[in-house]
């Protein structure tokens, strides 16, 4: 969970301002364009190498009798391919690297932003928005490229009458453009109330003396319901974005 630098001076949102780390400004540009070095973009090169270490380090001796580190990297590995090859079938396997990718960055955004003085990367919109809108381009893309015009079927679904058609399509068209905004603000939202909720009972434990011993068991609890809920936020965001291509590709 982030935590401010002076936790009893400082509110609950404080853990989710956006700190410049190195300035790096635009010559020639806009100057309100900023493109400085934040604490977001730490924690997202952090979870990158992290996610290499994890990964390489793992697989490094590929040893018949796996050990315990390299077991999690290949469960991880045939859990996402799993779930690809249900949704999406064997059509689906081109897509693996970009879907596991995805899933990798998340869960450890998700999982980093529990530490203390760390800082939650995908609880701002911005962030979740932009991979949920390069999933959505991305997806149309494949649509448009594989069925071409045929695609727009993906509006009518069938065994739909004709008669209905002016009722049904723009209540798809509607649902299919909200695609990117359903997905970056059920990850943000998620992430951004759990952290609230703890830094709001953890600033009771001091508070309340002796009495503080009850609150201190419930964030413990918390943390613990905390870490559920950013592998689940990752499995949900990878899940429904297997669903998108499956939509694309044989227009389900």
């Amino acid at each position: 969970m982030s935590e401010a630098s002076n936790t009893g001076s400082h509110g609950p949102l404080h853990q989710f301002e956006i700190q410049s780390l190195i300035d790096l400004p635009l010559i020639g540009v806009n100057k309100n364009i900023d493109i400085s070095f934040t604490n977001s973009s730490l924690l997202m090169v952090v979870a990158v190498i992290a996610i290499t270490v994890f990964l390489a380090g793992g697989m490094r001796r590929g040893a018949l009798v796996p050990s315990r580190w390299q077991s999690i990297a290949e469960l991880s590995y045939e859990f996402v391919a799993g779930t690809l090859k249900d949704i999406v079938e064997a059509s689906g396997r081109k897509y693996f690297p970009f879907v596991f990718s995805l899933f990798m960055f998340i869960l450890f955004c998700n999982l980093l932003g529990m530490f203390p003085y760390s800082f939650t990367v995908t609880s701002h919109i911005a962030v979740t928005f932009a991979l949920a809108a390069v999933i959505f381009v991305g997806v149309t893309a494949i649509g448009f490229i594989k069925h071409g015009f045929r695609y727009f079927k993906l509006f009518l679904p069938a065994g739909v009458p004709v008669l209905l058609a002016p009722v049904f399509i723009p209540i798809e068209i509607f649902s299919y453009f909200t695609r990117p905004v359903s997905l970056s603000i059920r990850l943000a939202a998620n992430m951004m109330a759990g952290h609230v909720l703890l830094k709001v009972i953890a600033g009771f434990i001091v508070a309340m003396g002796i009495a503080g011993v009850l609150p201190l068991l419930f964030t413990v609890i918390l943390v613990g319901f905390e870490v559920f809920v950013a592998i689940l936020q990752a499995y949900i965001f990878m899940v429904l974005t297997c669903v998108y291509l499956n939509d694309a590709i044989h227009l389900h």
